[in-house]
Formats: structure tokens, sequence, C-alpha cells
């Protein structure tokens, strides 16, 4: 789950964070380099970018194992490794990129990394003999691996605010039920249920990353993630498409983009998460608002997505649908007698429950 479409230097770091994560042949390799403090400089990749700035060296292309990367760092030079580390294209490599892209790096090792990643856009590794580092260039982005007990006790720190935060969701989301129920919406009952939502899909994705980079140590790290988050993202789009603004402006997706790109510090104001669905500001939160009705129907069981959009087109808002007897329902497309009572029942159920929820 993201808050928003990762930038592709951000996919390819995720890429290569796995494809290093511990229990991989590649991390043994590397941490067995790191053992032998001999130091190394692996690109994940090669093209005509790599061959252009490449010299000397010698080509193998041979399965890639981990006791062969600990052999080859050995000697001087960049080891090339094919794009999925699955194999060991040459070894002993001059690399001589751009001098004029800029780097903050101080050792030759690690500049020459650096410019590397950001010429050829190819993830690069070096490991420093002298700090004790492993070290991904993709991009202009630097990131140092840690010791899995590290990034385990930060994910576990992590997944306790995530706790803290769902249970906030669950209720706010569970009072928004009840208001649109009533029809007593306003832009800040809305808008706090984004922003509980928006800020517990960024921590999950946070979450994402650790799991990511601890690999096989990661399984059940993810099994607590995926149960704590389950519907949340079903949620996020729908109670969007409720509210977004009808007409000219931003869709569904562009409003999502939007509230991906709030600052941490404009997530916490009520009145910036609103601006970014296009449904109010400061002056507005107090507005009433009616839901079209997508939100609810997806909880009513075995009730599929097309049926959704024909009861939503059709009806427009969630008091016609909650008004609509069995015979109304069944005038739309494919919602025959028993499907009608379905939801008719689903949508009594749902109501119930969350006036009880809310006034219990």
């Amino acid at each position: 789950m993201a808050s928003t479409d990762r930038s592709p230097d951000d996919t390819r770091l995720r890429a290569t964070l796995a494809s290093v994560a511990p229990g991989t042949a590649f991390r043994e390799g590397l941490e067995r380099v790191l053992r032998g403090r001999t130091g190394a400089l692996v690109v994940l990749g090669q093209d005509r970018v790599v061959e252009a700035i490449s010299t000397g060296g010698f080509d193998l292309d041979v399965p890639f194992t981990s006791t062969g990367l600990r052999e080859l760092a050995k000697m001087d030079g960049a080891i090339v490794l094919d794009k999925d580390a699955t194999r060991i294209l040459s070894a002993a490599v001059h690399l001589m990129p751009d001098a004029t892209i800029h780097t903050d790096e101080a050792g030759t090792r690690h500049r020459t990394a650096d410019r590397v990643a950001r010429q050829t856009g190819l993830p690069v590794i070096s490991v420093s003999r002298s700090m004790f580092t492993i070290a991904l260039y993709v991009g202009g982005t630097r990131y140092v691996l840690e010791d899995a007990a590290a990034i385990l006790s930060r994910a576990n720190q992590a997944l306790a605010t995530l706790e803290r935060y769902k249970m906030r969701l669950d209720e706010v989301s569970g009072a928004l039920s009840a208001l649109e129920i009533e029809d007593l919406v306003t832009v800040r009952d809305v808008a706090v249920v984004v922003q509980r939502t928006e800020m517990v899909v960024r921590i999950a994705d946070e979450i994402e990353g650790y799991v990511l980079e601890l690999g096989a140590d990661g399984r059940l790290l993810a099994l607590q993630l995926e149960e704590l988050v389950a519907g949340v993202d079903v949620d996020r789009h729908q109670v969007v498409r409720d509210y977004v603004p009808s007409g000219p402006g931003p869709d569904e997706p562009g409003v999502l983009a939007a509230l991906g790109e709030l600052l941490p510090s404009e997530l916490v104001d009520v009145a910036e998460v609103a601006g970014a669905m296009g449904i109010g500001g400061t002056e507005l939160l107090d507005t009433a608002l009616s839901p079209r009705g997508y939100r609810l129907l997806t909880k009513v069981p075995r009730l599929p997505g097309a049926v959704v959009e024909r009861l939503v087109d059709h009806f427009g808002s969630l008091q016609k649908l909650l008004a609509a007897s069995i015979d109304d329902l069944q005038t739309v497309d494919g919602v025959g007698e028993l499907r009608a009572s379905s939801v008719r029942e689903g949508l009594s159920r749902l109501a119930e429950s969350s006036i009880l929820e809310r006034y219990v």
C-alpha cells in the first residue's frame, strides 16, 4: 500500500532492498565481503552507458555465488552483475563516470558509486572496508543497510504506532457511517476520516519498506501489517469517490495524488485535507455534504463492484438508496429480487449497527 505513486528512484530502491535482504545469496555475498574487509563496488545491470564508462577488467558471465563475489572483491575494480543479481557479468572493471556530476561523497569508492548511479540510473552498491558499511546508491538516493535487529526494532515501534492510528481510524470511520445514515455529514467529518486514513497508509508504507529490507526475517511483520491494514485501501478509495465534487476538477486519482503530496505539517490540518479533496477550506468545514453511497455499498456482502456502480449511478445518493424499496432496487440492471433483498437487508444492518455503535 502506498499513499502516492512511487517515483522511479523509490521503486528501484525498494527492488534493490529486496534483492539484498537477509536470506538472499546476494546479501550473504556482501556480508562476506564486509567481514573480509576488502571493500567492493558492485553495479546491478549492464547497458551501453555502463560499457561506455568501463575500461579494463575481464568478462565472466557466470552464475552468481556469494563465495564468487567475495573472491572477486579481493581484486581492484568494480564487479558488474545482471539486474537480478543472478549472474556475474564482469569483474576488475575500472569505472570512469562523468567527473562533473555533483556528489557529496568523500571516499573514492563512494564518489564513484554515487556518480555511476546518477549517470546510469542503475543501482550501485558500495561496501566500505574502513567504515564497515554497505551503501546502496539509486539515482540520487544513498541508503545504508543496517543490521536486521536494528531494523526490526524500528519496525516494531512503527507497528505499535500503526495499531494506535488504526484504532482511531476505525472510531472516526464508524462515526462517519452513522452520520451518513442520519444525513448529518459535514466537510469536517469527511476530512477527519481521510486524514486518519492517509496517516495509516503512510505508516503502513514505511513498514512495507522494513519488510522488504528484512527479507526472510520480516515474514511475521508482513502478516501483522496485512492484518492491520486489511480493507483500508478500499475504504480510502470509496470515501473519496463518495465525496469528490462532480463536474470539472480533480477526479478520484487526482484527489488521492493531492493527498499523497501533502506534507506532514499539512496533513495534521483538517482544512488542508479538505482543500486537497476539493470540498472546502477552513471556512467551509461545517458545510453539509451528502455521500453517493459507494463506501457503504461495498460493505454489503457479495455485492459485485459493477452492481455497486449501477446502483450509485441510478439513485445518485446514499439517502435515496436507503429509502429505496426492493421493487425500486430491482429497476437497476443486474439486480434481481434476491440481490435487491440482499442489498436492502445489508444496508439496514449497516444502518442499525452504525447507529448502535454511535449512541451506545
